[in-house]
């Protein structure tokens, strides 16, 4: 498909400076809503009544939403008014994140988590947004600032959550976020300027339109790809990971908290992949990204349990591997949203749908590969995903 120039050049030359650091601080606030119940499932499910083998919905029904969200709400952004849809979607997430917290039985519970995965794909209609905002020759750049807060709130949202639940209750955590949609709702309104689609095609066209890009952009089906196995491998590595510092280094959960805390240096990586994309070096910083994530997974092979300098390598891979992972993305979405303004939030969709998929999946087979053969193949298994997609990326031609 070839490139088409942004619809709004003049828009996009006048982007306020205070619009990127907004859009990047409303983008980590909104996606941390998926994972502050991750480290609270435990106590979230003893206080409902909710039996201890299913507490394991209350992350997935999260995630399913959140999938549904990408793949039904987000390509909405190439068809409705920008800011308006962000607000719909952020004030349905604040509501969805009270019902959960004034939950007192299994049910309302789940179904509130369910419609906090819906309603919090309004980061992903951000990111878009942001790059119909930016200049062509900064796009990259404006992407990947807005990413660095993005991967922030991934990052920050388990262990303030745990931090929160210690002081007070996991049910303040809920409140808090709620509030918080809230505010951000009322400031996004204020502070970004409208953006009206071009498309002129109804939702059910929208939707079909989809698996014709899916099928027919070489580009997207790659990017997709090349993400969905280095988020397998990131899957992989923060699903085990814990347990691994738990029986190795006999780690608290405020201990696992703060190892957690390692992997926001990753998140520097971000605003330096959009720049090399910007600079035409999208191939070769692929290429380190991939290698990166397979260093990462050597990195744990050599660190040895009970050890100060094991903790240490694990940490530093940690950092390593997120900082490929991030590098990936950004480049990644740098890369679709050349494909032209008037589909930008379905290429993105599709792109995180793909690679949401392959971290599910990853997450599936670390759990199987630690139960069968421990970290070592869990390891094995981490680092033969990013270089299997380092072996297609080869076959890309320039």
């Amino acid at each position: 498909m070839t490139p088409t120039p942004s619809a709004h050049p003049a828009t996009a030359a006048r982007m306020p400076a205070g619009i990127t650091l907004l859009l990047a601080f409303a983008c980590g606030l909104v996606v941390a809503n998926l994972y502050y119940a991750q480290p609270l499932a435990g106590p979230i499910g003893a206080v409902l009544g909710l039996h201890p083998g299913a507490t394991g919905l209350i992350v997935t029904l999260t995630q399913v939403g959140y999938g549904l969200g990408l793949l039904f709400i987000v390509p909405l952004g190439d068809l409705v008014e920008t800011r308006k849809l962000v607000r719909t979607l952020i004030v349905l997430a604040g509501a969805a994140l009270l019902a959960a917290g004034l939950a007192r039985s299994p049910a309302p519970f789940l179904a509130a988590m369910l419609c906090v995965g819906l309603a919090s794909v309004a980061a992903q209609v951000l990111v878009p947004y942001a790059a119909h905002l930016a200049p062509d020759e900064h796009r990259g750049a404006v992407v990947g600032n807005v990413m660095s807060g993005l991967m922030l709130g991934i990052m920050l949202a388990r262990p303030a959550a745990s931090l929160v639940a210690q002081l007070a209750s996991w049910h303040l955590v809920f409140f808090l976020s709620a509030l918080a949609m809230g505010a951000l709702a009322l400031l996004l309104g204020v502070a970004l300027p409208p953006r009206a689609p071009v498309a002129t095609m109804g939702y059910g066209a929208l939707l079909r339109s989809m698996g014709r890009l899916a099928v027919h952009s070489v580009v997207l089906r790659r990017r997709a790809l090349y993400h969905a196995a280095m988020f397998g491998a990131f899957s992989v590595f923060w699903t085990i990971a814990p347990l691994v510092l738990v029986r190795g280094w006999h780690l608290s959960q405020g201990g696992i908290a703060l190892f957690a805390l390692a992997g926001v240096a990753g998140a520097i990586a971000s605003p330096i992949a959009g720049r090399l994309a910007d600079a035409g070096r999208t191939r070769p910083a692929t290429a380190c990204a991939m290698l990166a994530v397979v260093a990462a997974y050597g990195l744990t092979a050599v660190a040895r349990p009970d050890t100060t300098s094991g903790l240490v390598l694990m940490g530093v891979a940690g950092i390593v591997l997120d900082f490929g992972v991030t590098t990936n993305i950004v480049l990644g979405q740098r890369a679709i949203f050349a494909l032209g303004a008037e589909i930008r939030s379905r290429v993105n969709g599709i792109y995180m749908a793909t690679f949401f998929a392959g971290g599910a999946i990853g997450s599936a087979l670390g759990g199987l590969a630690f139960a069968h053969g421990g970290w070592p193949l869990t390891a094995g298994l981490g680092g033969a995903l990013p270089l299997l997609a380092l072996a297609y990326f080869a076959t890309e031609r320039p």
